[in-house]
């Protein structure tokens, strides 16, 4: 339920326009700690340390919605881009063949992002910015075309919509056919209390209009999203407001199959991946989600979903997948290996 003082989704927007864009000026004015992790900071410090200060000092986020495979020359969307951190990483990731979109509602936010970009792209060795900025709401990105995107991010923003199935809506439109949604945001073990659910502040700083985690992946569901496969999960807070909740950082991973859609299940078609170590930061193993660790040069027998994850999309820069043999049943989800290593034949799906 909407707090009476934000009765509607224009009364929403009008209290996070003013929380992110006057209230907060850094990181540090958060009062929760849903928003503030460093795991982007920890795993790109030497782009981030290129980044502006003012930049740099305005990013909040719950988890790191940056991918560890090859991004070179992609397409790229970041939805609720703020003053432009993780805009800027993906910028050098992509590199000056690539281009990064951002949307954001928040002038103040805006206004820091777009007038940092060209500072950036010097810093970045480019001629010009990669990097757009729009201001857009992420339940419509109206000023992205339709099937012109390769990845979407988004870090911690999912949580602030009124309108959550619209956002993964505008994902699926937006996204090429074999392009893929990473997205870092906070779900909680329970559906929220009304307490926290209608807390003005605890709505502001992404505990308030969390999700149930399984309501989260069903409404990715519902979008087209069939096989949404979590990489990372972190609890952040515990007992909120008196309330035995816990709310954790998720960051999913999905794939837009429209023309021939995944399987509902995890089916076995006798299929084999073998990692061949071309991501340059993860050559020696490459970790899919949660559940597959791929050595560099073992084959790992995968479901179909998998093998089409890894060969139908930019995956397959990395991975030479078998063809289907014949349908044997249902894939073996049997637990990993204590070693964390994903074996032959006992490889797990979701």
């Amino acid at each position: 339920m909407t707090p009476p003082a934000l009765a509607t989704q224009d009364d929403l927007r009008s209290h996070l326009q003013e929380y992110y864009g006057k209230t907060l000026q850094k990181t540090a004015d958060l009062t929760q700690k849903a928003c503030c992790t460093e795991i982007t900071q920890e795993r790109f410090g030497e782009t981030i340390a290129l980044l502006p200060d003012e930049v740099v000092s305005r990013h909040y986020g719950c988890g790191c919605p940056v991918p560890s495979d090859d991004l070179s020359g992609l397409t790229c969307l970041d939805l609720g881009s703020g003053a432009g951190v993780d805009v800027f990483v993906l910028s050098r990731l992509v590199g000056p063949t690539g281009h990064v979109h951002g949307v954001d509602m928040t002038d103040e936010q805006l206004d820091v992002s777009r007038r940092n970009a060209p500072l950036v792209a010097k810093a970045f060795g480019y001629e010009a910015p990669n990097t757009t900025f729009h201001k857009g709401l992420i339940e419509t990105v109206e000023p992205i075309a339709d099937a012109s995107i390769d990845l979407v991010i988004s870090d911690c923003v999912v949580n602030l919509s009124p309108r959550k199935d619209l956002v993964f809506a505008s994902i699926w439109r937006v996204l090429k056919e074999g392009g893929e949604l990473y997205i870092s945001d906070i779900v909680s073990d329970r559906r929220v209390p009304e307490r926290i659910a209608q807390d003005p502040e605890m709505i502001a700083e992404c505990l308030g209009g969390a999700l149930y985690e399984h309501d989260f992946l069903d409404v990715m569901k519902a979008a087209g999203f069939k096989d949404p496969r979590i990489v990372e999960r972190r609890v952040m807070q515990e007992d909120v407001m008196g309330e035995a909740i816990t709310f954790s950082s998720i960051t999913v991973r999905a794939h837009k199959f429209s023309q021939e859609p995944l399987d509902n299940r995890c089916e076995d078609f006798g299929q084999l991946a073998t990692y061949t170590g071309a991501f340059p930061r993860s050559q020696a193993r490459y970790a899919l989600d949660d559940h597959h660790m791929f050595e560099r040069d073992r084959p790992v027998a995968v479901c179909r979903n998998t093998a089409r994850m890894l060969s139908e999309t930019r995956l397959g820069r990395g991975f030479t997948v078998s063809a289907p043999i014949k349908h044997f049943g249902l894939f073996d989800c049997a637990p990993q290996a204590e070693t964390g290593m994903a074996q032959a034949g006992d490889a797990p799906c979701c």
